[in-house]
C-alpha cells in the first residue's frame, strides 16, 4: 500500500494492501477500496453521510468526487450507498453521488466502465457493465443504463430515463424517454435514428443477428398503426432470439415511453 503523506484518510476507511493513494486526497467516512485501485491526486471519496465501496483495479483521476451527498433537497443525511465495481476508469472531475432514501438506497456502478472528464452520475442511478460515458454528460437521478452502452459527450439524461443495452446515444443529445436496446439515438429530444449495427458487429454479433434486430427496430419506427401492433408484427415476422425477447420486454416495461418518432410523422430512420 502506498499513501502520499499529504493525503487525509479517516480511521474508518478500509484500504486493501496494494491500493495506491496519490497526493492531496481526502478519503473519509465508511469507505472501502479494493486491491489494485489507484487514486490519483486531489480526489475526494466519501463523506460524513453514507457508505462508499469501490472494487478492484479502478483508476480514479484528479478532481473526481465519489460518494458526495445526493443533489436532492429531500435528502436528510440518511446512510445511503455508492457501490462501484471493478476495472473502471473515472476521469478528471467526474462526480458520482450517493443515493437517496427513495429507492433501494444505492447508486450502483458496474464493471469495466469509463467515465470521462466532468461526467456526472446522479443519485440512485444504476449503471451496468462496459458502459462509456463521454465528457460533460450528466445523468439525473434514478436513471438506468444497461450493459455495453455508449453515450456521447455533452449529453443530458433526464431523471428516471432508461437506456437499453448496446445502445449508442450521440453527443449533445437530450434524453427524456427510454432509448431502446441495440439502437442509435440522437437529437434534442433524442429519438431512435438507426440500429447500432457497427456497435453490435464490434461486440461479436453475427450478421444475421444484426439483421434480425434491425428488422425489429425498423418495424417500430417505420410501421403504421399503434406501438402494440408493431410489437405484434415483430413477434410474427422476426426470428425468435434472446435479443428480440429483450427488446420486446424493454418496450413493454417502459414507464416513461420509448424515444422514437414514426416516419409518417417526420421521423428519419437510417437503413
Amino acid at each position: 500500500m502506498k499513501i502520499h503523506p499529504s493525503s487525509v484518510i479517516s480511521k474508518d476507511v478500509i484500504l486493501e494492501d496494494d491500493v495506491e493513494i496519490g497526493p492531496y486526497c481526502n478519503i473519509q467516512g465508511q469507505v472501502k477500496i479494493g486491491s489494485g485501485t489507484y487514486v490519483e491526486g486531489h480526489v475526494s471519496i466519501g463523506s460524513r453521510y453514507g457508505i462508499v465501496e469501490i472494487g478492484k483495479n479502478n483508476r480514479i483521476s484528479p478532481g473526481a468526487v465519489l460518494g458526495g451527498p445526493p443533489q436532492d433537497i429531500s435528502y436528510k443525511a440518511e446512510p445511503t450507498k455508492l457501490i462501484i465495481g471493478d476495472n473502471n476508469v473515472i476521469r478528471e472531475f467526474a462526480t458520482l453521488n450517493l443515493a437517496t432514501s427513495k429507492g433501494d438506497l444505492t447508486t450502483t456502478i458496474g464493471n469495466n466502465c469509463y467515465f470521462m472528464a466532468y461526467s456526472h452520475v446522479g443519485h440512485d442511478c444504476k449503471i451496468g457493465n462496459n458502459v462509456i460515458i463521454a465528457n460533460n454528460t450528466h445523468f439525473g437521478g434514478h436513471c438506468e443504463v444497461e450493459d455495453n452502452v455508449v453515450v456521447g459527450g455533452m449529453s443530458g439524461i433526464n431523471q428516471f430515463s432508461k437506456i437499453g443495452k448496446f445502445a449508442f446515444v450521440a453527443g449533445s443529445s437530450i434524453v427524456n424517454k427510454d432509448i431502446i436496446p441495440f439502437s442509435r439515438a440522437q437529437g434534442q429530444y433524442a429519438v431512435v435514428r438507426a440500429t447500432n449495427k457497427v456497435g453490435l458487429l464490434r461486440n461479436g454479433f453475427a450478421k444475421d443477428e444484426v439483421s434480425n434486430v434491425h428488422k425489429a427496430i425498423r418495424i417500430i419506427v417505420m410501421a403504421e398503426g399503434t406501438l402494440d401492433e408493431a410489437l405484434a408484427r415483430i413477434q410474427s415476422e422476426c426470428k425468435p432470439s434472446p435479443q428480440i425477447e429483450h427488446l420486446l420486454h424493454f418496450i413493454k416495461s417502459s414507464k416513461r415511453g420509448i424515444a422514437f418518432q414514426r416516419a409518417s410523422a417526420g421521423g428519419n430512420f437510417e437503413d
